[in-house]
């Protein structure tokens, strides 16, 4: 992963998601959940990209190893057949390959070694940015909210400025949510209820994560 998008990863995680919250009081807040989910869902692809091609080389660089294993072996198999029949000369060339074997076999591994430590870094910028994402959706959860507790007072009549305001932002953000999405407001429910359901799977997981590391703690304290 280059540096640029490694920093990038860092300040992302670094941010608060209550100062998005913060500048939300200021600006249309649908601009600025497009706005920084784009940013949170574009880096995450990014590395997933990146993570992607690690994985592949890494899979290119196991399959390699284990070839040159392999006939290695299968090596030591015909210098054996060719002393037997006193072939000195075919026994020679079969040692040769087998000393260019060993003198990559250290340089795979080291590549080996190296790209799983990448794979991991890469999952773990995965799991931090997910992480984020979950962060801001409840950041703007919670804003939503308080914006609506606030205004309902103020809704007694339909014609009053307030609730003109709000329902012109609800279609705004309807229209805007429909044409990046291609969801209408029953679509956008099911999507909700789909995430719901994903965001309590991945509450268990994590559960289940913190429950192990838990009992892994007390038994290296017994």
């Amino acid at each position: 992963m280059t540096d640029s998008l490694g920093t990038r990863v860092a300040r992302l995680i670094a941010g608060g998601a209550h100062a998005l919250v913060d500048r939300m009081e200021d600006v249309a807040p649908v601009a600025v959940l497009e706005q920084a989910a784009r940013e949170v869902d574009q880096l995450t692809d990014e590395v997933r990209a990146e993570l992607g091609t690690v994985t592949a080389n890494r899979h290119l660089a196991q399959q390699q190893h284990l070839n040159l294993n392999r006939e290695h072996e299968q090596l030591h198999a015909s210098i054996e057949a060719a002393l037997a029949a006193g072939k000195d000369d075919l026994a020679r060339t079969a040692i040769a390959r087998q000393i260019d074997i060993e003198a990559q076999l250290p340089v795979l591994e080291a590549s080996l070694t190296e790209r799983l430590t990448k794979e991991k870094e890469l999952t773990g910028y995965v799991d931090a940015l997910l992480s984020k994402r979950r962060e801001m959706d409840t950041a703007i959860r919670d804003f939503e909210a308080s914006r609506h507790q606030a205004a309902a007072p103020s809704l007694e009549g339909a014609t009053s400025p307030v609730a003109q305001r709000l329902q012109d932002a609800q279609a705004a953000f309807d229209r805007t949510h429909q044409r990046h999405t291609g969801l209408d407001a029953m679509g956008r429910q099911a999507s909700v209820e789909q995430t719901a359901k994903l965001r309590e799977l991945g509450k268990l997981v994590r559960d289940n994560k913190i429950n192990e590391r838990l009992a892994a703690l007390k038994a290296n304290r017994s």
